[in-house]
């Protein structure tokens, strides 16, 4: 085996070039804010006079408008270029956090967080993009990296909230503020220039990438199980009765949950299970934690316990399904992460809505048993798509392969 041949083999997912690490650093303050507001729920219901259904919003105006925004990430960054993409959507995440953080009703947060998703958009396809294309130990690792990036921001997210929610509802806010704009001076000067591809991309390309089945499939599947993933994150603090602090460490024990998972968990199942068995067994565990929380709703030992166990079903999910949904398109990767993330992004967003007035008409267990049955569905979805998955698995090994065998990229 040549020198090259051997460093390629021992370049791990954690041994990459300082502009990789520019960007998931930024990724992980970026998903962050997905999780940031959940410990200040109940209190930004109470001290600004709006019911649940209201506050979820602030989870609907930011996944609904990143969803629609994934359409043109591609448009955008076949233009400027990623850097100037990652730039873009890191200066608006900047602005409109802050703007949220100073705002003195529930429909000014609301309106700032989707502008705060529309940056988020610009930045999450991009940024996995450029992970993807730049950082070694291959494709694989690559993912793993990501996923890294996505548990720990998941998992510190809470926390954070939970200890500036403490001191006021507005600390999240400027919180993400604050330390995204030191993501985006990490990402100016440590990420080279990148040039503009030479095709350009059509707003129309994630929906024509929708025609192929396999991605359809996939993307199915993953709103399904998004509207169980955000049915838990939006509404069951309610029903907990915990202040900032405590709401900030039962999901940081949640997020710490999809972190490990994400990057342990999920190649272990799959090497032992395969991509299909891994994904059934998975759904089909996650629908029944969703399940016990809907029966336990009233039970707050039960209902934490419940929740804290879900972020390992999510953790598997992401990863898994990551990589599967790269590698069954048949497109560029950044027009399938688009395409992916529209789909998906749109059943995240209408969960804690439609949460917040199940819950207001039919009570508190109403919504679990609505998010259980969804994630059940996206097994029968999944199950359309099976001989897809069984493909995605050998390309997967394939590109695998490829990867030990080719030198690693210079740094």
């Amino acid at each position: 085996m040549s020198a090259l041949s051997a460093d390629s083999r021992t370049a791990g997912p954690f041994k990459q070039p300082k502009a990789v690490w520019a960007v998931a650093f930024a990724c992980v303050i970026s998903f962050m804010g997905i999780g940031l507001v959940d410990p200040i729920l109940p209190a930004l219901s109470s001290k600004l006079h709006a019911t649940p259904s209201q506050v979820s919003l602030l989870f609907t105006s930011y996944l609904v408008v990143t969803a629609v925004a994934m359409l043109v990430t591609g448009f955008v960054s076949s233009r400027i270029g990623a850097k100037r993409t990652l730039v873009a959507g890191l200066v608006l995440i900047v602005l409109f956090s802050a703007a949220a953080g100073a705002s003195g009703g529930i429909d000014g947060i609301v309106a700032f967080r989707a502008g705060w998703g529309l940056g988020n958009a610009l930045f999450i396809a991009t940024s996995l993009a450029v992970i993807v294309g730049s950082a070694s130990g291959g494709f694989a690792g690559a993912i793993i990296l990501y996923e890294t990036a996505l548990g720990i921001g998941i998992a510190v997210g809470p926390l954070l909230g939970g200890e500036l929610g403490g001191i006021s509802w507005r600390g999240p806010f400027f919180g993400v503020s604050v330390l995204m704009a030191i993501a985006l001076i990490a990402t100016i000067v440590l990420v080279e220039p990148t040039p503009a591809p030479v095709r350009r991309a059509s707003v129309m390309d994630p929906l024509k990438a929708l025609r192929h089945r396999g991605l359809l499939t996939m993307g199915l599947t993953a709103l399904c199980y998004n509207w169980g993933f955000f049915t838990v994150l939006g509404y069951a603090p309610y029903p907990m009765g915990l202040g900032a602090h405590e709401l900030g460490y039962v999901f940081t024990g949640w997020g710490l949950f999809v972190a490990f998972f994400a990057v342990f968990g999920a190649p272990w199942l799959q090497a032992r299970l395969g991509i299909a068995r891994a994904l059934y067994l998975n759904l089909a565990l996650f629908a029944v934690d969703i399940l016990v929380i809907a029966v336990f709703t009233t039970s707050r030992t039960t209902l934490i316990a419940a929740v804290v166990v879900a972020g390992a079903f999510i953790g598997v999910n992401n990863t898994i399904t990551t990589q599967a949904v790269m590698t069954v398109a048949p497109v560029e990767r950044p027009v399938a992460s688009a395409a992916y993330g529209f789909v998906r992004f749109i059943g995240g967003g209408l969960a804690p809505y439609a949460a917040g007035r199940l819950a207001e008409r039919f009570g508190v267990h109403a919504p679990f048993y609505v998010g259980a049955a969804a994630v059940a569905l996206g097994i029968v979805v999944l199950a359309t798509g099976h001989s897809l998955l069984a493909e995605a698995e050998r390309a997967q090994a394939a590109e695998g392969q490829a990867a030990e065998a080719a030198p690693a990229p210079a740094a």
